[in-house]
């Protein structure tokens, strides 16, 4: 009985999941969330058998049903991402109130990573929603209501802060402005010390990662990476507020 509830989090995180994948591919599309799934590539209509999480992309190797196209990795991994993101919400969140609500959080800010990885650009609506859920959190402690203290309260802006000055400074240059405002959620959603350390392993991560791509020539989308390329600060930004969290 002890597995029974992780296991069921985990399972309701993939189905989480599969909903996320069908939201990055129409946010921004002009489509709606209402219809059926289709193939990107032949557009026949997914039928309910390969919509499970994870399993259909295994049973399926990768490939559709009907005209065995390739079905990106990223599917699956956003799936168990958002599966293992709520199975670990589950082990730190001291109450079922708190595990709920940072539940959403974490899944719009899986949502924000994504979707900011694959079009180099952090959607502006989900980073304020997150602020908005975050800033609620701070009122809410062992599932009954409570003032937050001054540093909860300045967790957000002063995390935030640091990102809006470059990105005033370089005009967007050097730092898009939507970082800061997924700053501003993710330093109320971690706290303010382990805030301060998710800014700074979000550098050293981004860093790391960005330096090891320049040494083995990665390309993206055919054009090689350079030190003028754009890079996305986003999964840098959530990897480092996990580490935190």
């Amino acid at each position: 009985m002890e597995i029974l509830l992780p296991l069921l989090v985990f399972i309701f995180g993939l189905i989480a999941g599969s909903f996320l994948n069908a939201a990055l591919y129409r946010f921004n599309t002009g489509q709606g969330m209402g219809g059926r799934s289709h193939c990107t590539s032949c557009a026949d209509v997914i039928k309910a058998r390969d919509l499970i999480p994870v399993v259909s992309y295994l049973v399926l190797k990768g490939q559709c049903r009907a005209c065995h196209s390739h079905i990106s990795l990223s599917y699956p991994l956003v799936e168990l991402s958002a599966g293992l993101l709520l199975l670990a919400t589950y082990c730190v969140a001291p109450t079922l109130v708190i595990f709920l609500v940072h539940s959403l959080c974490w899944l719009v800010v899986l949502f924000i990573a994504v979707y900011d990885l694959r079009h180099l650009i952090i959607p502006f609506p989900f980073a304020e929603i997150l602020a908005v859920l975050t800033f609620v959190t701070l009122f809410i402690s062992e599932g009954f209501f409570t003032i937050p203290s001054y540093e909860a309260l300045l967790a957000g802006p002063v995390t935030a802060l640091p990102l809006f000055l470059i990105a005033l400074f370089s005009r967007g240059r050097w730092m898009g402005f939507g970082d800061w405002k997924l700053m501003l959620g993710l330093g109320w959603l971690v706290g303010f010390e382990n805030g301060i350390g998710a800014l700074l392993f979000s550098f050293w991560i981004g860093a790391l990662v960005s330096v090891s791509l320049l040494i083995v020539r990665f390309r993206r989308k055919g054009r090689r990476l350079t030190m003028r390329s754009e890079v996305p600060m986003a999964p840098f930004l959530v990897a480092g507020a996990l580490l935190a969290y």
